[in-house]
């Protein structure tokens, strides 16, 4: 039996806004052996990088997929894109209890929304009436942020990777925020290889773990496609450093399946048979989620002092926080 790991995370160290520039992020550095971690800033990562090294990153993008519609009574209803799904997306509505199927919402002259029946987990079908889909959610959506961050954000960009090139996702990668174009070059300048993959992140990802057992959670699916490419890259290399734990799932997936895309429900915990990834870059992650759990299997019970030493050293947790570069082991 495995028991969902969990801590006390204090409101104050949940941070609200992004640090700038965004390599200025504290970065708590263990290396996997019994000497104490290193506090250095992600600037610094490329110290920490070898020759054979490679690096690999999610490139998806975060979707505009906040919508704020009016019914035709004048009510104010949210609709928060989730996925496509043929015509159709599957999607949160709020309040949903006043939006029988049916209804349309309107957002502007160029974009209404049908809302149609529920499909299950709190979600319904909505299907968009639009010329241009991407323009229309352009002009009318918003970059959902984390329900934790009560702050606006200023700059939407922010909540975007520098790579981010995919749109699908409706939460950032966070780990990827904390890197710049400088950042990466150095560390290819150090004999690093940096490849993408692409894994749609769903909000599952803040879905905490309710079952007694980890084992017993119903984990959430995600869409992940890893190039040929990237897998032979990691194949060959010295060692592979994900950046962030989408990228550590969607490697792992394809390892332990031999499929290179698909659909993803791999829930990483205990004694895991890892396959692929030897170091990872990520940050800090809420009380009895499953990311922690991956951190769990990657780092054994240590991962409880390299938190308490974060929390005693005034580090920012989740998604805009600070992070860690863990060797497996």
């Amino acid at each position: 039996m495995s028991a969902v790991p969990t801590y006390e995370l204090p409101e104050a160290a949940i941070a609200q806004v992004p640090v700038e520039p965004r390599d200025a992020a504290r970065l708590l550095v263990d290396r996997g052996s019994a000497e104490p971690p290193e506090h250095r800033r992600v600037r610094d990562l490329p110290g920490l990088i070898r020759p054979g090294d490679v690096i690999v990153v999610n490139q998806t993008r975060v979707l505009p997929a906040r919508l704020r519609l009016a019914k035709p009574t004048g009510g104010a209803v949210e609709v928060l894109l989730l996925e496509p799904c043929g015509e159709h997306w599957t999607a949160l509505v709020r309040p949903g209890r006043r939006v029988p199927p049916g209804t349309v919402l309107v957002a502007g002259p160029d974009l209404t929304v049908e809302v149609g029946e529920a499909v299950g987990d709190g979600q319904r079908l909505v299907r968009l009436r639009t010329d241009d889909e991407a323009a229309a959610l352009a002009r009318h959506g918003e970059v959902p942020l984390p329900p934790y961050i009560h702050a606006a954000l200023a700059d939407p960009e922010r909540y975007q990777t520098v790579y981010a090139a995919v749109p699908g996702s409706v939460a950032a990668p966070t780990a990827g925020l904390h890197l710049t174009d400088d950042v990466l070059d150095r560390c290819r300048s150090a004999g690093a290889r940096v490849v993408p993959l692409d894994l749609a992140v769903g909000l599952g990802t803040f879905r905490p773990v309710t079952a007694a057992r980890v084992e017993d959670h119903d984990m959430h699916e995600e869409r992940y496609a890893v190039p040929a490419e990237t897998m032979a890259a990691c194949e060959s290399a010295t060692r592979v450093v994900a950046v962030g734990t989408t990228a550590v799932r969607a490697l792992e997936t394809a390892a332990a399946t031999g499929e290179l895309e698909g659909r993803t429900r791999l829930l990483i915990h205990g004694d895991y048979p890892w396959r692929v990834v030897d170091a990872m870059l990520t940050n800090f992650h809420q009380p009895g989620s499953t990311l922690l759990c991956l951190v769990e299997s990657f780092v054994g019970p240590h991962w409880r002092d390299l938190y308490a030493t974060a929390l005693a050293e005034g580090y920012r947790f989740l998604s805009f926080g600070d992070a860690m570069f863990l060797e497996r082991r």
